[in-house]
């Protein structure tokens, strides 16, 4: 017999959860479509295993009574929270909606993503936030400043532990743009998502200055200035693929390592144009990131801060199927020297990649850091000295590949055998030294070059003596600071071997609480 109470109190659920679900106008979500942006609950279908998503806190609603807000409840609160899959591997997601109360943060709204933060912790699975917000409930007071505390403290606890992803999807401002600031990766979609401390309105209050949205806190502003946003995309559908391909190459947790996959050990089809990728000119441009392709698995990586600091490249990609990060300076720009940028950027991405075990291949063609009064007094000795401190602590396994040159500090910072660097490999056409031949014979031949009967030809004696004896890579290989000088052709073939030779690699560190990184 059937229980008509019970089949009262289901249909009873079912209508509040389709409340739940469909409680925006359907005008109201048309105006959002035209203006290329989906509702939260659509982005959150969109970018999970189609089938796989089971939400939380459904029908959870604020507990405000000021300001006649206790005639404003909406089921959810504004936020959807909940997981599903992505590829098959369980992640935790929260995604603002700025259709409800403009997205506005209060207390539940806090209460539901702290909840899925903490769920997302003990699972040792990633959290991913879409961010879409118009700021604190300004109507809750005290209280929704106490929930971006508490969201904020769990990104801090949760940094390290599982891989932590944003997305703007909209405005993200005031104080809720530091939980997207503590998190491993920020996207963001061009001309439709912002982030900003302090608006246009306000800053024209202030000091008088008139600026747009896009202009302050766009992402082409984040992506190639402040380097506040690591993936910049046209479209929120594009944004949502880029946050499922960033996932491909990360472990669910510091506990695991990262995912491998099958691939073709012969196929190695762009080696020889490894040959013609470096100029004659030892002072010719090209571009790093033409390299990086040639040794990657399907001539495949996924850049990270693409518009920063471009004369740093920094990615992921599969070198004979297994996940890698990739840096490297990058001579098409500022001829690949360390700067303040380059070196936050470098820093910043080592340190992801010892998070979450994933192993490091740098190549080298630094000719030092970049000098200059703007560079020595914004700070270049402490912002250098972060990527000293961060390949000096990392324990994953590292391997470095000199291209080219490898002058002064530079050549330590980039990661070399003294800082901990497992296998070094270098071209033969390599350059390890103080510095550059005849930037050298100033200094140290001076006299001898003043006191010759023909100057020029003692200083061209004295730089060729210098680069036959320390401008190239044999040096530093009787030393055994380089383990092997190789041929381009066999740097790929090189990589996955030794990528496989250290891949359990285990190190004990002093135990102590934590470093003191110079920030």
């Amino acid at each position: 017999m059937t229980n008509k109470r019970l089949q009262a109190d289901i249909e009873d659920l079912r209508s509040r959860l389709k409340t739940a679900e469909n409680h925006v106008p359907a005008a109201k979500i048309e105006k959002r479509h035209e203006k290329g942006k989906m509702t939260a609950r659509e982005r959150v279908l969109k970018l999970l295993d189609d089938g796989s998503f089971h939400e939380t806190g459904a029908l959870m609603t604020h507990r405000c009574t000021d300001f006649g807000m206790e005639k404003k409840k909406i089921p959810g609160d504004g936020v959807i929270t909940g997981w599903g899959t992505i590829d098959g591997r369980q992640v935790f997601i929260f995604s603002q909606d700025f259709m409800d109360f403009g997205g506005a943060l209060g207390e539940v709204f806090a209460q539901k993503i702290v909840n899925v933060m903490d769920m997302a912790m003990a699972a040792r699975c990633p959290l991913i936030g879409l961010n879409d917000s118009g700021g604190a409930r300004i109507q809750e007071g005290v209280l929704s400043l106490g929930g971006y505390g508490d969201i904020f403290f769990r990104n801090t606890m949760a940094s390290g532990f599982i891989p932590q992803i944003s997305a703007i999807m909209g405005p993200c401002a005031g104080g809720a743009v530091y939980s997207p600031a503590i998190t491993d990766f920020t996207f963001m979609v061009r001309k439709t998502s912002y982030m900003f401390i302090t608006g246009p309105n306000v800053i024209k209050a202030a000091t008088g200055e008139e600026i747009s949205p896009e202009d302050l806190g766009g992402a082409k502003s984040h992506g190639a200035k402040s380097g506040v946003c690591h993936f910049e995309y046209k479209s929120e559908e594009s944004c949502l693929e880029g946050i499922r391909e960033l996932l491909s190459y990360l472990p669910r947790s510091c506990e695991e390592r990262t995912p491998k996959i099958d691939f073709d050990p012969d196929q190695d089809p762009q080696a020889d144009k490894l040959l013609d990728l470096i100029p004659e000119n030892q002072k010719g441009v090209y571009d790093m990131r033409s390299l990086v392709k040639m040794i990657s698995d399907g001539g495949v990586w996924f850049e990270v801060l693409k518009s920063f600091a471009r004369n740093f490249i920094t990615g992921f990609a599969r070198v004979g199927g297994r996940s890698v990060g990739i840096l490297g300076n990058n001579p098409m720009f500022s001829a690949g020297c360390l700067d303040i940028n380059a070196s936050d950027k470098a820093a910043r991405f080592v340190r992801f990649c010892d998070c979450f075990n994933i192993p490091m291949i740098t190549f080298v063609d630094v000719p030092g850091f970049l000098p200059g009064t703007v560079q020595e007094h914004a700070g270049i000795i402490r912002h250098g000295a972060k990527l000293l401190f961060a390949y000096s602590e990392a324990s994953v396994p590292m391997i470095t590949v000199i291209v080219r040159k490898a002058y002064g500090g530079a050549y330590d910072a980039m990661c070399s055998k003294h800082l901990g660097c497992d296998i070094n490999y270098a071209w033969p056409n390599a350059e390890i030294a103080v510095m550059g031949a005849a930037g050298a014979m100033n200094i140290i031949g001076r006299k001898e070059i003043e006191a010759a009967d023909n100057p020029e030809a003692k200083r061209a004696e004295l730089v060729e003596e210098y680069e036959n004896n320390f401008s190239n890579p044999y040096k530093a290989a009787e030393l055994g600071y380089i383990d092997a000088v190789i041929e381009p052709a066999e740097t790929r073939s090189r990589l996955i071997n030794a990528l496989e030779t250290i891949a359990g690699k285990k190190i004990e560190r002093p135990r102590k609480k934590h470093g003191n990184i110079p920030l």
